[in-house]
Order: C-alpha cells, then sequence, then structure tokens
C-alpha cells in the first residue's frame, strides 16, 4: 500500500484528526465533559491577571487532560473490540488507562491551584 506524503500527507492527517474530535465527542462522555471544562476555562483564564507563561502552563495542563483522555478512550475501545469478555488483563489494561486521567486531572488541579493562589 502507496502512503501518501507532503502535502497529501498533511491534508489527510488533518482530516483523520478532525474525525478523531468529533467521534471522541460523539461517543466519550468523559472527553465531552472535560471539552466543555477546557473550553470554559481557557475562556476563563482570558480574563486572568496572569502572565502569558502561567495561561500557558494553565491551557497546556488541559489540553494534556484531553490527550490522556483519548488515548484511554483508544485502549478501551481496542479492548472492547477485541473481546466484551471480562478478563482480569483487560481491566487491568483500562483501569491503567483511566489511572493516567486521573494524575493528569491532579496536575491540572494542581497547575491551577499553585497559579491562582500562590
Amino acid at each position: 500500500m502507496e502512503k501518501n506524503r507532503g502535502i497529501k500527507r498533511l491534508f489527510y492527517a488533518l482530516i483523520y484528526s478532525w474525525q478523531g474530535l468529533k467521534s471522541a465527542l460523539k461517543h466519550e462522555e468523559a472527553f465531552r465533559q472535560e471539552f466543555i471544562a477546557f473550553v470554559a476555562l481557557t475562556i476563563f483564564s482570558l480574563f486572568l491577571d496572569v502572565t502569558a507563561f502561567e495561561r500557558l502552563i494553565m491551557i497546556s495542563t488541559l489540553v494534556l487532560v484531553m490527550i490522556v483522555e483519548v488515548l484511554n478512550s483508544a485502549i478501551e475501545t481496542t479492548i472492547d473490540r477485541v473481546s466484551f469478555d471480562k478478563h482480569k488483563l483487560s481491566g487491568r489494561a483500562k483501569d491503567y488507562g483511566s489511572f493516567a486521567v486521573l494524575m493528569t486531572i491532579l496536575i491540572a488541579t494542581a497547575s491551577w491551584l499553585t497559579i491562582l493562589f500562590l
């Protein structure tokens, strides 16, 4: 199979990324919630008296949460594609993904609280 190159590859990568965003918003409740929080908190951050670097950190941590959530969803989707049967390794993989999301939420929360209150 011949792969796309150059501008054509970038064009298709953009299309696939857009499809991924639409799919995550349609099928993943947690991602929808985090996306809404991202939009609201990003707008809120524009009204805060913080430096550009602090705002960058605040917004970047929100983006990080969404990135990890999408990766977690990809893991869960792949496991469900293979089998809906309960298996301890499948459960462990899903738990690891969930834990990764939790850790990034804690990083985002700690970053925001540190910037806002210290």
